[in-house]
């Protein structure tokens, strides 16, 4: 049986979130907060920590802030839906909505973790209003109740680290001259790398992607007026 592309886009996303979720609640439910472990070497760890902001670990604001994110979040995925579905009516290039479909599994997953983990896990970072910054845990994370944090107040779980060089920013670098970094840096999981994946892809193929065929009807006029043209020389 042949699949259509919206029957393929719906089983990309579906397999994507399959896959974070259940990557996300193994390490969870198995691992401690800051614990990490090598995959391949010092290159490529998978380190257990929360996110209560962005994508890649970057935070933005405090609770509140979360909460704007969150419902931008849901917003966002919406949209997407809305234009992914233009797409498949369109008929447009499988490929082009299979990149769309990345971009929507990455954002549902990471909704998932805000909407739900904070009432399904009895551990899990929160928001202290007297220091202003969210408070680690200790211990592993289980399935239990009351939960850690309230609907949509829960965090992103990231795993994937890749350490891949360090070293200093030169001396002229304005601001950063002389101070360490590295390579990459931010932890992030499966359904990041499914937006970003999806990004690129349509970035990379766009002349592809959007290359408007011409009808028919276009094609004759074209015709016609070349036809016309040789006339009159």
């Amino acid at each position: 049986m042949k699949l259509t592309p919206g029957k393929k886009a719906a089983l990309l996303v579906i397999l994507v979130l399959l896959v974070d979720q259940a990557i996300k609640i193994w390490i969870k439910t198995h691992m401690a907060l800051g614990e990490s472990f090598q995959v391949f070497g010092s290159k490529f760890l998978i380190h257990f920590t929360e996110n209560p902001g962005m994508a890649f670990g970057m935070q933005f604001g405090g609770e509140t802030g979360k909460l704007v994110l969150s419902i931008f979040r849901i917003i966002a995925v919406i949209g997407i839906c809305w234009y992914l579905a233009h797409l498949i009516k369109t008929k447009v290039k499988t490929g082009l909505i299979l990149c769309f479909a990345l971009i929507l599994a990455g954002a549902i997953g990471n909704i998932l973790d805000s909407a739900f983990y904070g009432l399904i896990f009895d551990k899990g970072m929160v928001y202290n209003p007297e220091i202003q910054d969210w408070e680690r845990y200790y211990g592993i994370a289980q399935f239990g109740q009351p939960g850690y944090a309230g609907f949509l107040k829960g965090c992103v779980v990231d795993m994937l680290y890749f350490p891949l060089f360090e070293g200093h920013y030169p001396s002229w670098v304005p601001f950063w001259g002389g101070r360490e970094f590295m390579f990459f840096r931010p932890v992030f999981n499966i359904a990041d790398s499914s937006i970003t994946v999806g990004v690129f892809l349509i970035l990379i193929f766009q002349k592809r992607f959007f290359k408007t065929e011409k009808s028919d009807s276009e094609i004759e006029e074209q015709q016609e007026t070349s036809s016309e043209t040789v006339s009159a020389q």
